[in-house]
């Protein structure tokens, strides 16, 4: 039997954002009424007109800091299932607690709201990260989820405001899963949910979360727009990125965690694997994109790498990751359709 079935009320925490518009989608093609907190009104009434097809099966409440106790009391009563989505990612910190409060302080305000005003949720689903998973390892290693990233949450310990963003931001993530799991042992027993995290890599694919510009993009989509819009140095695109997957399957991976039973008190890495620059480039350059820099074809067949293994995600919940060439082409045209100028955009030579 399914922890969580159609046509069930879920709630989800940071509906306005880029994965987590995608998760309200997909719960809505699979027949859930969805109700999504989001940030100000003009937030809310974008989804509302995003979602106008599904009618009333879409709404939204406002909830502008997730930090406040209690701000979820109210919000829970009648639901079925939670998908907390809702945290910063950025990399431009200056003291590490503007990521790491309400990364934790929303994770575990959330749970205690449905631990005293929920009595009808199931399940919930926390979009974790590999950054909660991942650390510094010498190549060719294999990530799973039995790996926890300790590294970072000590770094910030030793170095505080002056440690590199990126661990900033990991640790906000591993600290805010870590208190997740914590609160599910210390009221294990009295507790009538259980929990799922979703631990995504770098994210890719199309966009429909609310953006005027490309520079509004949510981290990892402009940081690919701003990777393909103009050319990048050889050892840019020789190195390794974080491994990537795309939205639609993370979306679909939170989905999948409400509905398969199995998953329940499990973590999953959701990833397709590593990729380089370089590799992008010529994908688009054999798809025929025009406006796409050339690159340095070859520069990274010696790469060496490491790999976040998805395969879990996929024989319990399912998923068949998008292939490569789809993710990458649907990112840049889903920019490009979106923001008509940036087709015109001119490649300069080669740096």
């Amino acid at each position: 039997m399914s922890a969580v079935e159609a046509p069930a009320k879920i709630l989800v925490t940071g509906a306005s954002g880029f994965i987590s518009a995608h998760v309200c989608r997909v719960a809505l093609e699979h027949g859930y009424h969805v109700i999504g907190t989001v940030r100000s009104k003009s937030k809310g009434d974008y989804l509302d007109n995003l979602f106008r097809e599904y009618g009333a099966r879409f709404r939204y409440v406002v909830v502008e800091d997730i930090v406040k106790p209690s701000v979820f009391d109210d919000h829970v009563k009648g639901i079925d299932a939670v998908l907390h989505t809702a945290s910063p990612f950025h990399f431009r910190a200056n003291d590490p607690k503007e990521l790491i409060d309400p990364a934790v302080h929303g994770t575990t305000g959330i749970l205690k709201s449905i631990f005293k005003n929920g009595p009808n949720v199931k399940r919930v689903v926390i979009t974790s990260s590999v950054a909660a998973v991942i650390f510094p390892t010498e190549s060719p290693y294999t990530f799973t989820e039995k790996d926890w990233n300790t590294y970072s949450p000590d770094l910030i310990k030793k170095e505080g405001k002056n440690a590199p963003q990126g661990h900033k931001y990991q640790a906000s993530k591993t600290l805010a899963e870590h208190a997740a799991w914590e609160f599910m042992k210390a009221n294990e027993g009295n507790i009538k949910f259980d929990l799922v995290t979703i631990n995504p890599s770098w994210v890719l694919g199309p966009t429909i979360h609310q953006a005027k510009e490309p520079k509004a993009l949510n981290e990892s989509i402009r940081q690919f727009w701003e990777h393909i819009s103009r050319p990048q140095p050889k050892e840019a695109l020789a190195v390794s990125g974080p491994n990537f997957v795309d939205v639609r399957d993370v979306a679909l991976a939170h989905v999948r965690a409400l509905e398969v039973s199995e998953a329940g008190g499990q973590r999953f890495i959701a990833s397709k694997g590593p990729f380089t620059y370089q590799q992008f480039y010529d994908i688009l350059r054999d798809a025929r994109v025009p406006n796409v820099p050339e690159g340095y074809p070859g520069c990274d067949k010696n790469t060496k790498t490491n790999y976040q293994d998805g395969s879990k995600a996929e024989r319990v919940l399912g998923l068949k990751y998008t292939h490569t060439k789809d993710t990458v082409i649907d990112t840049l045209m889903s920019i490009r359709t979106r923001f008509p100028h940036t087709n015109r955009q001119p490649v300069h030579s080669q740096l």
